[in-house]
């Protein structure tokens, strides 16, 4: 290691610790008055808040006859951390500015690598050794109140305490995650809080615009009236699927459209969301790779077939209370099957259900305990490509000579430690990782840690 790089490791180091002590001291100062600036009662002018998050997760030894590139290994285990600070500030009546500084640090198991429903949503395609310091999020969103009703906005991540129309547009561009905007859900989004898989965090068939980490650079239009919300977006694509770097030109982008409506049953709230997207870009065709391939004794290389082509999908997700206790949850996807899966994971169908459940009837009302069942497909296509010898973004044993759905079951339990504070014991069985009946099935252990403010 050369100089400069050790000394950047103990700048960033630096850095980390002094971003825990400002946590520490802004906790402490929050339980006494509150970390936020606002008039008496009115709306705040500026807030900050925090989180850390560690998840340490291993996998258990499993049958696994042959690997290639992507596969997963038996008796791994790897962990993440990160710290962020959400800085947000009025710049006018209705309008806010959000600044993320996050330090990360950590890999997912086998670098996020075998499995397309991949186990751990702390974990990015990108992993390092050294914490690093990234901005995960610079945007401004501003409301535009339309006639009739107001509601309160409780001071949270990203959101400053205030007033807002039951009626308004919703105006967000910046850099952000698509998914802070889209396929919201409930119970089933937040892997702080709630599942870790990635395809129950969001539709494993939403291949939403994302550099490595997960972010992008774009904006949306909301338009809330009455019990219905319509959204919609345009953000930046990678330069080249899965990359870390986005398009700097803006030439290849998605487009996002979002029809929500919300309603009650009984006492009980729910919703309803269908989400379309529209990514354009370089993308390969899995029939052409293979066909190359094949007419150049090659092997299968998905670069040499790009061209400038559509990738669409739908997704639908439901959200349901059956008590003040418990709710249920339920998402549905498909997504273009012939061409490369350009920036979240190799799945062409995504099937998602479960419940998550607080537990106040055994006096913890802070706890909470969730169940989700994933199964998780690809086309014809995919099948031949990976079984030629193709590499996906997450999968690519080498073979798939006995195709099969990926199947999963998560299951946690998070226990409320201290004020804001919870511990997680995770569990997931994964039945043909990577789509492989040869392979698996795995079991798969997770404990995970989250502090906020």
């Amino acid at each position: 290691m050369f100089v400069p790089e050790i000394m950047m490791a103990e700048v960033v180091r630096d850095i980390s610790g002094w971003l825990i002590g400002v946590a520490l001291t802004l906790v402490v100062a929050a339980g006494t008055a509150g970390v936020a600036g606002a008039a008496g009662d009115g709306p705040e002018d500026y807030a900050i808040h925090g989180q850390f998050t560690y998840v340490e997760q291993e996998s258990l030894g499993f049958n696994h006859p042959y690997s290639g590139p992507n596969s997963l290994t038996s008796n791994e285990g790897r962990e993440t951390t990160d710290e962020t600070l959400y800085l947000g500030a009025r710049l006018w009546s209705d309008a806010e500015i959000w600044l993320n500084p996050e330090i990360d640090q950590g890999f997912g198991l086998d670098n996020t690598l075998g499995i397309a429903g991949f186990p751990s949503a702390e974990a990015y395609k990108v992993g390092k050794s050294q914490p690093y310091l990234r901005l995960t999020r610079l945007f401004i969103r501003d409301t535009v109140n339309l006639d009739g009703d107001t509601a309160t906005v409780e001071a949270d991540e990203n959101w400053l305490a205030g007033t807002r129309g039951v009626n308004r547009w919703v105006f967000t561009f910046g850099k952000l995650s698509v998914v802070d905007i889209f396929d919201n859900n409930d119970y089933a989004h937040d892997p702080k809080h709630d599942f870790l898989n990635w395809t129950a965090v969001d539709a494993g068939s939403f291949d939403y615009a994302a550099d490595a980490w997960g972010y992008t650079v774009g904006g949306a239009a909301e338009w809330y009236q009455g019990s219905w919300t319509l959204r919609g977006g345009v953000f930046d694509l990678s330069d080249v699927p899965n990359s870390t770097r986005l398009d700097p030109g803006f030439h290849e982008f998605e487009l996002v459209a979002e029809a929500e409506r919300r309603y009650e049953i009984g006492d009980e709230t729910g919703k309803i969301l269908v989400t379309a997207f529209e990514n354009r870009g370089r993308m390969g065709l899995l029939e052409a790779a293979i066909a190359l391939a094949q007419r150049t004794a090659t092997p299968v290389n998905i670069v040499a077939v790009r061209q400038y082509r559509s990738r669409p999908g739908i997704d639908l997700n439901v959200t349901q209370a059956i008590t003040p206790d418990l709710g249920v949850f339920a998402r549905i996807g498909k997504s273009t099957g012939n061409v490369e899966a350009y920036e979240f994971t190799d799945v062409d169908r995504s099937l998602s259900a479960g419940l998550s459940l607080k537990g106040s009837a055994w006096r913890r009302s802070d706890d909470k305990v969730g169940l989700a069942l994933i199964d998780n497909g690809i086309s014809a296509q995919r099948e031949q490509y990976l079984n030629a010898g193709g590499l996906g973004i997450l999968v690519g044993d080498g073979k798939l000579p006995h195709p099969a759905a990926e199947r999963i079951l998560e299951t946690y339990y998070s226990a409320a430690v201290l004020p804001h504070t919870n511990l997680s014991l995770d569990y997931q069985a994964v039945e043909n990782p990577g789509y492989n009946r040869d392979r698996g099935p795995v079991s798969i252990w997770a404990v995970r840690l989250h502090a906020e403010f």
